[in-house]
């Protein structure tokens, strides 16, 4: 029913920055709470940013204020902006959404970031 396409994934220096997208499917978008998760390998999925239908948004504590999450109706798209990059930010960047108020969850395929010198 909605599907997510990511990109903006790459091999990026500690301190640079990455813009992330996610494209979603369908006319559904205005309706959709998206989020950005992370997954390193051994570790457990995490949860990097959300931003609901009214542009709240929140973002966990390891941000630290380096992350922003932003969405752009017309273009269907959400966005997560990351700078001053560290190698623990090293994962897989999964693009999810869910409608306003209901619990089904879709996912995208995902964007490997990856930084490293």
């Amino acid at each position: 029913q909605v599907q997510l396409v990511e990109s903006g994934g790459d091999l990026v220096q500690p301190g640079g920055s990455l813009k992330l997208s996610c494209v979603a499917s369908g006319n559904m978008f205005s309706s959709l709470v998206m989020k950005w998760y992370r997954q390193a390998p051994g570790k457990e999925r995490e949860l990097v940013a959300r931003i609901g239908t009214f542009g709240v948004t929140n973002y966990a504590d390891f941000t630290e204020g380096r992350f922003t999450i932003s969405r752009d109706s017309a273009k269907s798209t959400a966005y997560l902006q990351m700078n001053d990059l560290r190698p623990e930010d090293t994962a897989v960047y999964y693009c999810s959404a869910h409608r306003n108020g209901l619990a089904k969850t879709y996912w995208g395929q995902g964007t490997q970031v990856t930084v490293s010198s």
